[in-house]
């Protein structure tokens, strides 16, 4: 039984009216992009869509899918691509197998050991546990290791660095710590992995361990894996380090599918591979390393749940780091299943899920496969009562996510011009479990999917998934969040990062796309361990699959209602509203940086900087920086303005009536809208990210920038780049704009 949430009961009376209109008939509830009729037909098809929605089907699967490790280059990878390419053709969908060659490093040799000023040799091993059934299946799950990480043999004193992220590193530096021909000890959290050897190497450092903490993943947070589904002591994260904030899919092909017979870079010269030797380890293995620290004590927001205390070093913990791999290069299986449109088939709706893990990946990926397979079944059911849509449906199974969205990459960029020319919009899902709905995406799909959510019930509370999801940012969420809550018809969705396979379909090709999971109620510390099992999965995270077959439900009007709609439904005054939002967020950025330059200058000028509470850890000055120079957002509040007025002209023309003999080119300007807001230069140091309004940070990893030309540029304090990107992201505005009045005029009736 699940524990009551007060904080619903508090917002009860904020949610009356909402869910007085959540529970109207459905013919009163309007769909954007269907007439009234074509709204009542569908949701006739939803209501029979949902009857053939099975828990037990997503169980079956998922157990059958997570029996064995099913990492990239091994047997059971395969068979589940195999085994789920069968599955489609069963039930009607014309199915194949695209296969991709790519980069795989395995370990071949990993040692890790304490030298001064005492001896311990880290195990490197995940301890099975009796109560887990597929734990102990050592000899077919690949060890703890970090994906693209460097050869390296190198011993050096330690430094403990917190998440080893670029602030931590300014903290080190005000205390006099160099890391400079150093090994760092960083904790997970903060920024993806991939960041923390970058940043390490950048400082100088020759090698980098990251380990989880118990404070954020450990008995800190509950009783450990079997009892709890906390980490446990021996447990490790695994995980890909490739730079995927440059660009992701093979590191050997950048920017051109990776198939058999394509030019290769030299791994040795590709520049998404770390430049330094990297390790994941266990809180117990860290425990020694740490222990044997000295030097200045950690800042008390550094300090974790070890018993120790934290000291940053260096010294005169010394330890030897030794990794080699095997560079080899390794088939990925693409399943792809298509439900061919009766009349639009040329428009593709691609519907997304990865099927390889690091171990047996019960929660990640496949919570979110089964789902989608479901969602397939209940389609090809559907399709035996003599329905068929209107437009053309794709389901697929990527391979190679883990490495760095490697499968989904290569058959984007393999298939770039096609895709560009027809898909309508990419819908991704990847793990989840019990909990609110999460969403990001194109912001011209937000009312889109505001209906959806309003559509779906809570399979715990008796409201929807999108009012239970408004009810928690009411209490959970920043001022800010908690303000849209309040005042906003609407949810507002979020934007996209790099953490899953939209990353190409969205970043690189401008195709509208959209991530969706639940979460926060699944808590748990098996990430990309061997305890992301089934049985770990049937105990803490959706016991009953009642959230899998919510997903499938969520996903399958998703769907639906794109490949049925009469127009499809864009909408862009949400996206307009947000847009200005990034637009006012980067010049407060500009605004808050001049403020406290000019603070520190002040304060350097009065030599006001003293030292912190410890007298013997007295905190160097920071380096005085040049001021702030003010930018000219003109053309940025132009193209802004611009925008509001095309998405108003385009939002009264779609009230219209269309002419049949309109409808495929206005679907058209529609859909490949957002591609107008690719620039072909790319972002600066990184052109593969061509998106100007949404795209992983340089030192985030999975987590977005939004303008992030503009935003990386001020807070780079490169003003010159920060000028020209203001304009770039301008033009790209105006472009996605005039697109949007092709669509308003394309909607007009024409006057006789």
């Amino acid at each position: 039984m699940l524990k009551p949430y007060p904080f619903l009961l508090l917002a009860a009376g904020l949610l009356a009216n909402r869910l007085t209109a959540q529970t109207a008939p459905p013919a009163d509830k309007p769909l954007l992009g269907f007439s009234p009729a074509t709204a009542a037909t569908e949701y006739q098809l939803e209501s029979k869509f949902d009857t053939q929605l099975k828990a037990d089907n997503l169980r079956q699967w998922m157990k059958r899918l997570a029996a064995h490790p099913h990492h990239v280059g091994s047997a059971y990878d395969k068979a589940n691509a195999e085994f789920m390419a069968s599955l489609f053709k069963s039930w009607g969908y014309a199915t194949r197998i695209d296969v991709s060659y790519v980069l795989f490093p395995t370990p071949k040799l990993r040692k890790l050991e304490l030298v001064a000023p005492t001896a311990f040799t880290a195990s490197l091993t995940e301890k099975p546990v009796p109560e887990d059934a597929t734990s102990g299946q050592t000899s077919e799950q690949l060890p703890t290791y970090n994906c693209f990480s460097k050869d390296g043999d190198v011993t050096a004193e330690l430094v403990f660095v917190n998440q080893g992220i670029p602030k931590d590193y300014e903290e080190l530096a005000r205390r006099g710590i160099d890391v400079k021909g150093k090994i760092v000890i960083a904790k997970y959290g903060g920024s993806w992995r991939g960041i923390k050897p970058k940043v390490a190497a950048e400082m100088g450092a020759i090698g980098c361990l990251i380990y989880s903490d118990p404070k954020d993943d450990g008995y800190a947070q509950g009783d450990v894996y079997p009892k709890g589904p906390f980490k446990p002591e021996t447990g490790a994260q695994r995980g890909s380090v490739l730079d995927m904030p440059t660009y992701p899919g093979d590191p050997l092909t950048p920017g051109y599918g990776s198939t058999k017979n394509a030019k290769r870079l030299d791994y040795r010269t590709a520049p998404t591979l770390t430049q330094i030797p990297v390790l994941p380890i266990s809180y117990a293995d860290a425990l020694p390393l740490l222990s044997a620290l000295a030097g200045p004590m950690a800042p008390p927001d550094w300090r974790g749940a070890l018993p120790i205390s934290y000291h940053l070093g260096p010294g005169p913990a010394k330890v030897h780091l030794q990794l080699e791999f095997n560079w080899k290069t390794e088939p990925v299986y693409n399943v792809i299943a298509t439900l061919r449109g009766k009349e639009l088939p040329d428009e593709w709706i691609l519907r997304g899920n990865h099927h390889d893990a690091w171990v047996n990946g019960a929660s990640d990926p496949l919570s979110g496969m089964v789902a989608e397979l479901e969602e397939a079944r209940a389609l090809g059911e559907l399709v035996k009562t003599g329905w068929q849509p209107r437009r053309t449906i794709m389901f697929c199974a990527w391979d190679g996510e883990e490495p760095g969205l490697l499968g989904s990459t290569e058959w984007a960029e393999t298939n770039a011009k096609d895709l560009q020319k027809h898909v309508v919009a990419y819908l991704n899902t990847d793990n989840s479990d019990r909990g609110f709905l999460g969403v990001a995406g194109s912001h011209t799909l937000e009312k889109f999917f505001n209906q959806v959510a309003r559509d779906v019930p809570d399979p715990e509370k008796p409201m929807s998934i999108l009012e239970r999801r408004r009810a928690s940012d009411l209490v959970n969420g920043s001022a800010e969040v908690q303000k849209d809550a309040r005042e906003r018809a609407d949810l507002r969705i979020g934007a996209l990062g790099a953490g899953s396979d939209y990353s190409p379909y969205i970043q690189h090709l401008g195709i509208p796309s959209m991530n969706v999971g639940f979460g926060g109620e699944g808590a748990g510390g098996e990430y990309h361990s061997i305890f992301d099992s089934f049985d770990d999965f049937t105990r803490f995270k959706d016991p009953t699959f009642a959230y899998g077959v919510a997903l499938a439900q969520t996903m399958g009007r998703c769907v639906l209602r794109l490949a049925d709609a009469d127009v499809l439904p864009f909408e862009f005054q949400n996206l307009s509203n947000t847009v200005a939002k990034y637009g006012t967020e980067v010049k407060k950025l500009t605004d808050d940086m001049r403020t406290e330059t000019e603070r520190q200058a002040k304060l350097l000028a009065e030599k006001r900087y003293e030292a912190v509470s410890n007298p013997d850890q007295p905190l160097l000055a920071p380096k005085a920086q040049a001021p702030v120079p003010q930018l000219n957002f003109a053309p940025l509040d132009a193209a802004l303005q611009k925008l509001a007025q095309s998405a108003q002209a385009y939002e009264q023309a779609r009230q219209n009536p269309l002419p049949a003999d309109r409808q495929k080119a206005l679907d058209q300007l529609l859909y490949q809208a957002e591609q107008q807001l690719l620039s072909t230069e790319g972002l600066p140091r990184r052109p593969w990210y061509r998106h100007q309004l949404y795209a992983p940070g340089f030192y985030t990893g999975y987590g977005v920038k939004t303008m992030p030309g503009i935003r990386e540029a001020i807070e780079e304090r490169k003003w010159a780049e920060a000028d020209e990107q203001i304009q770039r992201t301008a033009a790209a505005i105006n472009r996605f704009a005039g697109q949007v009045n092709q669509a308003a005029a394309t909607a007009t009736p024409k006057v006789l």
